[in-house]
């Protein structure tokens, strides 16, 4: 009985963030039936966590039947969520103009890489690329490398699926007071841009630097960055404020004249040569006995399997178990109507799931 309980959502089940915005829905109480193309999938996965709480139909959308099916249940549904790119709806008869015959209010939610026209509308893109496009993968990294990977979090997560999510959300309310449903054109290059926002501030105030790796925040700093430990472990240190940076001092024995150059960007290489000598003098679980729950901004580098095991996480219950397999639970958080993670199941199964 999530804060969603009553919203029904179809799902075009597709690749990459798609699906993972299908799974928040479904995670705070809406009826999310996910619709799959007969046969086996473009790319699958034996265990897939972003199936979990929907209602599975497979239906051939090409076919009149599958179309006809599909029609049915946007009848009564609040919103669509579809990532194909832009004009494949409308050719199999599905476009937002072919649904609001049947149901204006429906909120028509299209997420792709480089938005729904534009001169790069129709080509193909991965994560990696609209990112790119965004300008969030040229600060990261070192002078003289090339940008790092960074997993497919910045666009696809972050700038796709989040965005999909909100702009689906919003346009529901909206429809409820307007009865006129609308398209949400979620770009994952114009998300991931606007992501920026604090980058792009921090240049136009004279802040930031255009080398990559000597701001504050791209590691160009010794008090924002990931250090190895001498079991060949790693940790993060994130003490931007001189009150917090005096705390790592203090509980380290780290020269407190330290201070004074704390925010001097001609001293943060030497300093952080020191801080690296420093954390390689002890093993991860003393650096966590010392620093760990202080404000000196710490926290130990965790492999996202081993995350569910620390004391926070577990205290919380951050992680959840269905179906034997542990994996992250809901978020955000509700007091009142809290999310539920549940498995999937097919839509004409009459069990709870």
């Amino acid at each position: 009985m999530g804060p969603l309980h009553g919203t029904k959502v179809i799902e075009i089940v597709g690749i990459g963030p798609g699906p993972f915005a299908g799974m928040m829905l479904a995670d705070m109480g809406a009826e999310v039936v996910a619709v799959r193309r007969p046969g086996p999938a473009l790319i699958g996965l034996p265990v897939d966590i972003n199936r979990r709480g929907k209602l599975e139909l497979e239906l051939d959308l090409k076919s009149e039947e599958g179309r006809a099916k599909l029609l049915e249940h946007l009848a009564t549904a609040d919103a669509l969520i579809e990532g194909n790119r832009p004009g494949v709806m409308e050719r199999l008869g599905l476009g937002p103009e072919d649904c609001w015959k049947l149901n204006p209010r429906l909120v028509y939610g299209r997420m792709t890489g480089w938005g729904q026209d534009g001169p790069l509308a129709q080509a193909a893109g991965h994560d990696l690329n609209y990112a790119a496009l965004a300008g969030a993968i040229y600060p990261m990294g070192n002078h003289g490398e090339p940008p790092p990977v960074p997993l497919n979090l910045v666009a696809d997560y972050g700038g796709g699926a989040l965005f999909l999510v909100v702009g689906v959300l919003a346009a529901i309310l909206e429809a409820r007071q307007s009865g006129q449903g609308q398209v949400v054109d979620a770009s994952m290059v114009e998300g991931a841009s606007l992501m920026m926002s604090l980058f792009h501030s921090l240049r136009a105030s004279g802040l930031w630097m255009d080398r990559r790796g000597t701001n504050m925040l791209d590691g160009g700093a010794h008090f924002y960055g990931c250090y190895q430990t001498s079991d060949d472990q790693f940790v993060s240190l994130g003490a931007i404020e001189p009150q917090f940076m005096q705390t790592f001092l203090e509980r380290t024995g780290l020269d407190p004249a330290w201070m004074e150059r704390h925010m001097d960007p001609s001293a943060w290489a030497e300093l952080e040569g020191e801080v690296k000598a420093l954390f390689a003098s002890k093993t991860r679980a003393e650096w966590e006995t010392l620093l760990e729950g202080t404000d000196a901004c710490f926290a130990p580098v965790l492999p996202f399997w081993d995350a569910p095991n620390h004391p926070h996480n577990q205290a919380r219950g951050s992680f959840v178990e269905l179906e034997g397999l542990v994996q992250p639970g809901p978020a955000p958080r509700f007091s009142r109507t809290p999310s539920e993670a549940r498995s999937a199941r097919p839509l004409d199964d009459p069990g709870e799931s």
